[in-house]
């Protein structure tokens, strides 16, 4: 597999859009005073560079060529884009987060209360390798992972000439599995002038961690504008995640995402992201309705609310039958347990809908 280094390789959408020092920020997410590093029509296609902030950050040595250095990959084998924001970037892991997001991207006409819709178009490999980390005080089992005290640990993760994911056992064996890459990080920039940490996902998106948003699936996000030109960004890129990322991270690892942003305005669409309490998605069989909260208990009563909103809104059914028919018929999903706001997201079949 070849590197897809930054201006080089195949551009699939109308517009391009690098990662660099100059179009990227690492560990906060764009607020309302962010200035686009570009600017676009709705309905326009654009490929945008992503970069893995795994190997790049402060407890892995900030030195990229040193951490997939051990796994065997020269210096040959990186990313210039990757190694530039590693040995340049304005970063503080005391006050923000990890992920290294691209944007903010302004949509013309966009305006608050509008809905922003993002149609996954197609995710490119950048790189044949990536890494997937544990550290204590984060994860489903902080203390205990990871072992003996260590402070992070990090598996790197490559993929293999069959196309699947290969993760090494330490005594000769791979554990082989099947890749479906998505983006962590898609959002829009909340209505605020204070820093936003880009951990937490929220009303903007953000770090939502819903794995099922894929080219493959056909997915759309929708996300509900909450200033003037939308101001989206992306980040966070995986090669494959399972629900739940109860390491802490999954395979991460970069991608080149070609997305089509739209928006729109019509009063039914409005109306339907003003009743909902998240963002919200579809692919080409189910609906995906999200629940967000610190408590996952919590979570899955918001994704509960939003579910029935949805069917009252969308489809005019009363919530004694519509709870009826989740509990019946819908799959409650565990997101991400990991990002400081658990996630829930609920997928209704559109089979089903009349």
């Amino acid at each position: 597999m070849k590197l897809l280094q930054p201006r080089a390789g195949e551009v699939r959408g109308e517009v391009y859009l690098p990662s660099g020092l100059d179009t990227i920020s690492w560990g906060l997410l764009p607020n309302a005073t962010a200035e686009p590093v570009l600017k676009v029509a709705s309905g326009v296609a654009v490929t945008i560079d992503t970069v893995s902030h795994e190997g790049l950050l402060e407890d892995q040595g900030r030195d990229p060529a040193a951490f997939f250095g051990e796994a065997g990959f020269g210096r040959a084998d990186l990313l210039a884009d990757a190694v530039e924001i590693a040995g340049d970037g304005d970063h503080e892991p005391t006050t923000q987060g990890p992920h290294v997001v691209t944007g903010p991207i302004a949509v013309a006409g966009a305006q608050p209360g509008d809905v922003l819709e993002v149609e996954i178009l197609d995710l490119a490999y950048r790189a044949p390798y990536g890494a997937i980390s544990n550290r204590h005080g984060k994860g489903a089992l902080p203390g205990e992972y990871p072992q003996g005290g260590a402070g992070v640990v990090s598996q790197i993760a490559t993929v293999g000439d069959d196309g699947l994911g290969r993760l090494p056992i330490g005594d000769g064996r791979d554990l082989r599995f099947p890749l479906d890459p998505f983006l962590g990080i898609m959002g829009v920039a909340p209505a605020t002038e204070e820093p936003v940490h880009s951990v937490p996902p929220g009303p903007h998106g953000g770090n939502i961690d819903v794995r099922l948003l894929t080219p493959t699936r056909s997915a759309r996000l929708y996300l509900p504008v909450q200033v003037p030109g939308a101001l989206f960004y992306v980040g966070d890129p995986h090669f494959s995640m399972g629900d739940g990322e109860v390491a802490l991270t999954a395979f991460e690892a970069p991608l080149r995402a070609t997305l089509r942003l739209t928006v729109h305005a019509d009063p039914a669409i409005r109306r339907l992201a003003a009743a909902l309490a998240t963002p919200f998605a579809e692919t080409a069989t189910d609906h995906l309705v999200l629940g967000l909260d610190r408590d996952l208990d919590e979570a899955v009563k918001q994704a509960t609310r939003n579910a029935l909103a949805f069917l009252r809104e969308r489809h005019g059914i009363p919530g004694p039958v519509a709870l009826a028919y989740l509990s019946a018929a819908a799959d409650f999903r565990i997101s991400q347990v990991v990002d400081i706001v658990k996630g829930v997201h609920c997928c209704i079949r559109k089979a089903d809908l009349p």
